[in-house]
């Protein structure tokens, strides 16, 4: 493990919130208002498919890969100085669509990660084709890793190979299945040894699914630093990579890993 004495305190705005269904304009106008509250911080977090809910009609909702909500995360990211992520439908050159989250960074440069995990229940593996690698995002020296709401089942492609110091969901999980959503995410952190971020929604999007919301950040033990329960608004939390690093000093779990290879 690489030494994080240096490294600065990370602030994270998370946004819950409810999403109109099918109507971009209306997300983007409620999540900028929603941004003049995040002032400080150094990454905010919003939920899966942020411009339409979780919804299947990519073929009508897709935008072109430096489309419209490109352009905004953009703009918002440099107007707040923050670095802005969150997933939405992208239509990509070969003509397939992804779901996509974008990191946004202040100096305009937009980076991406592909969901590779599909929730076949709701049949997005027959509306998307799927990631094949990991992102590992670098922010202020921490090293962040995006993952999309149903990717949280899977702890292979979670699995820590890269160092990673924080662990970043974005989803839309149903209130059906919170209780899965509120122990895998503690089985996250407390595995890779590692914070955890995860951002989820409230509200019922326009298939009459309701949403728990249950937006939470906790530390390398699983224990909670950060649970916005079923608020909508915005909710901060910091993250010491000293107590990171005095952790893995005191209980380096990870020396004992298995080595393993991800197949594509």
């Amino acid at each position: 493990m690489r030494d994080l004495s240096s490294l600065p305190d990370l602030k994270l705005a998370l946004v819950q919130t409810t999403l109109a269904w099918h109507d971009r304009e209306a997300n983007l106008a409620r999540f900028e208002a929603l941004l003049d509250q995040v002032r400080g911080a150094d990454l905010v977090i919003l939920p899966e498919m942020f411009t339409t809910g979780f919804s299947m009609d990519s073929e009508n909702l897709a935008e072109p890969e430096q489309g419209p909500t490109h352009a905004w995360l953009r703009q918002q990211a440099k107007r707040i100085d923050a670095v802005i992520t969150g997933s939405l439908i992208i239509r990509v050159a070969d003509g397939t669509h992804r779901n996509r989250l974008l990191w946004a960074r202040p100096d305009g440069e937009v980076l991406h990660y592909d969901k590779r995990h599909l929730f076949r229940m709701a049949g997005e593996h027959k509306h998307y084709s799927p990631g094949e690698v990991q992102a590992l995002f670098e922010l202020k020296g921490w090293r962040v890793r995006p993952l999309i709401c149903y990717d949280l089942r899977f702890p292979v492609w979670s699995r820590d190979s890269q160092d990673t110091d924080l662990l970043l969901y974005t989803a839309n999980w149903p209130a059906a299945r919170r209780h899965h959503w509120n122990r895998l995410i503690p089985a996250r952190a407390i595995e890779n040894l590692c914070y955890v971020a995860a951002v989820n929604r409230v509200g019922t999007d326009g298939k009459g699914h309701p949403y728990s919301g249950d937006s939470q950040v906790l530390d390398f033990q699983g224990e909670s630093l950060l649970d916005a329960g079923d608020g909508d608004g915005v909710f901060h939390a910091s993250l010491s990579a000293a107590q990171l690093a005095a952790y893995r000093e005191r209980f380096p779990a990870y020396l004992d890993a298995d080595d393993f290879t991800l197949a594509r």
